[in-house]
């Protein structure tokens, strides 16, 4: 949250990890279990809490994990946040009584994970995959074609044909569509946008 210091950023150009920086942060990162929906609630209040409990030199960051997902609305792509672990928080902190007492106590908070009632930091590796999971993936285009669904064509040399839908390609963002020619069902590929559910 605040700037590192001076020591901070010297242990962080010192840490080389295979050519890479890896910033040498204080505290460890805790998980902390809220309300469905409430993650960035609680994280905002986390962020008042430390404030005005003057914590912020123990309290370093808060994050909730999330990825951009393209959402396909009327033929237009939006570009949505899904959380990735819905019902957490990540908090990098230093674990004490006063920082515990007023985390867990944040409202929207069900507590930490824990084993036997001893909040578990998580191990750095995981925490970085998650970091990086963050920022380093495209957006996932969400899908709601499932293979049997009716479709009219929206674009394209088959605009406003119908037909089925026979294979969907979660990868390639492209479905394959029985369309009926003369009689003959001919499979037609089609990107995501140029198509439309029947409903």
């Amino acid at each position: 949250m605040g700037r590192p210091t001076l020591r901070e950023r010297m242990a962080a150009k010192r840490a080389t990890v295979g050519g890479e920086t890896v910033p040498v942060l204080e505290g460890r990162w805790y998980v902390l279990h809220t309300y469905s929906g409430y993650e960035n609630k609680v994280k905002k209040s986390i962020e008042s809490r430390v404030e005005a409990l003057d914590l912020s030199d123990r309290v370093h960051e808060i994050v909730v994990p999330t990825q951009d997902e393209i959402e396909i609305r009327n033929s237009q792509r939006h570009t949505v946040q899904r959380k990735v672990f819905p019902g957490y928080v990540l908090v990098r902190m230093a674990m004490d009584d006063d920082t515990w007492y007023a985390l867990r106590n944040t409202p929207g908070v069900t507590g930490f994970v824990n084993v036997n009632n001893k909040p578990v930091p998580l191990a750095e590796p995981e925490v970085q995959s998650i970091l990086k999971g963050m920022t380093a993936e495209a957006p996932k285009v969400k899908i709601t074609f499932q293979r049997g669904d009716t479709v009219r064509i929206v674009d394209g040399p088959f605009a406003d044909f119908r037909g089925e839908i026979d294979e969907v390609n979660q990868e390639r963002g492209k479905i394959k569509v029985l369309v009926s020619f003369f009689g003959r069902e001919t499979p037609v590929e089609l990107d995501f946008l140029q198509a439309e559910r029947e409903t």
